[in-house]
């Protein structure tokens, strides 16, 4: 499958620069001061005007504030080319056989279930759970992708290649596991024609893949129409990218230089780290850190159970169900990696933001404006707190690594 060359990636060099997973980081980080300077500041009006300024076709439903457009629009790019890697991980990569997906998916799985839980205790814990924020628990399930590689890439450079395709592949199930959380939590209610409608489009989509065509002309436009058909359907619009992922082909064929999935991949990706997951952070991330905010993330249930989940659960989680897959079942650890490894990258999974962000605004839905803005003001305190000791940790064990082999 091909776009076309004018808009399918940025110039050369620019496009191999933001593929690096340190660059892509550093972006979202830069969009991320951009947003909070503008909402803590005498531009706070003009960055609240833009960004609830309504844009699009009231007749299809679509005349979204340029933060949904962000939202639902841009992210959808982004979980495309998350559908494109865990496809490409499923058939051919890391997670292809039991033994070799094992670990991965009950990291994956264990820094779910327990940040959920940790935040679920805390809410009812404290008996601060009125309706509106009862579905707080599921902000702190989700690994920011782009932060934590890059965290990884920066501070854990000496580690053996396996470390990334371990934190790689935990990730990447663990985004499937949050897009499954948006699909079913979130979806208030079911427009089965549309329902139908996508299915259909879906059908032609893999057909198209099936008789190998190739003609832009054909998927952008049968894109679009997913994206639309998931949006009426009531469904978070960002799962058509993971549907259009999972349908993509990812096995080469005969003669072919690239198979679709990784074409698609390479040129997209830039596209997603430079500009799509920057835009939604520069509209998501705009939340007042004033004093009493910031108290708030001690004092509030809410900010006080993503905390908590993040910094606590995904840690517990995520080493706890590594150390016992490999301690009970026939899987092993990563090649290279020790414990105290396999420790340090698990702080990473702490590191929420992006999918954070998004389940903040979808869980509290229903809740006060200040309480959005404290939770998400806790997702980004505590991936940032997360980012800093796992960096700290993984400078240490490259130290050890390097000193081992020298």
């Amino acid at each position: 499958m091909t776009v076309p060359r004018r808009l399918a990636q940025p110039a050369g060099e620019l496009a191999r620069f933001l593929r690096t997973e340190t660059v892509g980081g550093m972006v979202l980080l830069a969009a991320t001061a951009v947003a909070l300077i503008s909402a803590n500041s005498p531009l706070r009006d003009t960055y609240l005007a833009v960004r609830d300024t309504a844009l699009g076709p009231a007749s299809l439903h679509l005349d979204l504030t340029v933060a949904q457009w962000a939202t639902d629009g841009l992210l959808a790019v982004f979980f495309f080319v998350v559908g494109l890697e865990l496809k490409r991980e499923l058939v051919i990569g890391e997670l292809a056989g039991i033994r070799q997906a094992a670990l991965p998916v009950a990291a994956a799985l264990g820094g779910m279930v327990v940040p959920a839980a940790v935040a679920y205790a805390v809410l009812h814990g404290v008996g601060a759970a009125p309706p509106e924020v009862g579905q707080a628990w599921a902000i702190p399930v989700a690994t920011d992708i782009a932060f934590a590689l890059a965290v990884l890439a920066l501070a854990g450079a000496a580690l053996p290649h396996t470390a990334r395709v371990y934190l790689l592949g935990l990730a990447v199930v663990d985004d499937l596991g949050a897009i499954l959380v948006i699909a079913v939590l979130f979806t208030a209610s079911v427009n089965w024609w549309a329902i139908a409608a996508t299915a259909v489009l879906a059908g032609g989509y893999w057909l198209a893949q099936r008789y190998r065509i190739t003609s832009p002309l054909l998927y952008v436009p049968l894109a679009v129409a997913i994206w639309i058909a998931v949006h009426e359907a009531g469904i978070h619009a960002t799962v058509a990218g993971v549907l259009l992922g999972l349908l993509t082909r990812v096995r080469r064929d005969p003669g072919e230089h690239e198979a679709p999935a990784l074409r698609l991949e390479h040129r997209l990706q830039p596209w997603s780290a430079g500009f799509c997951v920057p835009a939604f952070a520069l509209f998501a991330a705009g939340v007042p850190l004033s004093a009493e905010a910031l108290r708030s993330l001690v004092t509030e249930p809410v900010p006080l159970a993503v905390v908590a989940g993040l910094l606590v659960g995904k840690l517990v989680g995520i080493f706890g169900a590594s150390y016992a897959v490999v301690t009970l079942t026939p899987a092993c650890r990563p090649t290279g990696l020790g414990w105290r490894d396999m420790a340090a990258v698990s702080m990473l999974g702490a590191v929420g933001f992006t999918i954070s962000l998004l389940l903040a605004e979808l869980s509290l839905a229903g809740a006060p404006t200040a309480v959005v803005d404290s939770a998400k003001a806790a997702v980004l305190v505590s991936s940032a707190l997360a980012a800093l000791l796992a960096a700290g940790v993984l400078v240490l064990r490259s130290r050890a690594h390097r000193a081992r082999e020298g």
